[in-house]
């Protein structure tokens, strides 16, 4: 008998979580909370943003983004600079610090799902790799 959508989900769910959990194991070794590690991702493979822009993305309240900024700019992980367009405004950058942390953060991700990966068969791989790029596109509709 074949899986219902809902089974996958619920598969799919747990297996997502565990990834992420191993993930965060990683990132502990970059030694910043992973709030900040967080919001400094959006930042980095994301582009500038207000703190506005980066509570929405984070789905926080803006004072809450205030404090993680603070702390990134505390660690010279980040830093505001006035917004080009709107003078209430601050943008928000990641600094060079802050992007070769977030490099080396995803080096040691994709180290730790190669040697996940690296376990898997040939037909296995390219069943993971269809599933990923399927995944892909659906989330980008």
């Amino acid at each position: 008998m074949q899986a219902s959508i809902a089974d996958i989900a619920v598969r799919l769910n747990s297996v997502s979580i565990h990834l992420v959990r191993r993930a965060r194991r990683a990132d502990e070794s970059l030694g910043v909370p992973p709030g900040q590690l967080s919001a400094l991702s959006v930042l980095v493979f994301g582009g500038d943003r207000t703190i506005a822009q980066l509570a929405d993305a984070e789905q926080v309240t803006s004072p809450t983004m205030t404090r993680i900024v603070d702390g990134l700019e505390r660690a010279d992980l980040a830093g505001r600079r006035p917004h080009p367009d709107d003078r209430r405004a601050t943008l928000v950058r990641a600094s060079r610090k802050g992007r070769r942390l977030m490099e080396r953060g995803r080096q040691q991700r994709v180290e730790l799902l190669s040697e996940l990966l690296a376990g898997l068969d040939a037909d296995d791989l390219v069943s993971v790799a269809r599933a990923t790029e399927v995944l892909a596109q659906a989330m980008e509709r």
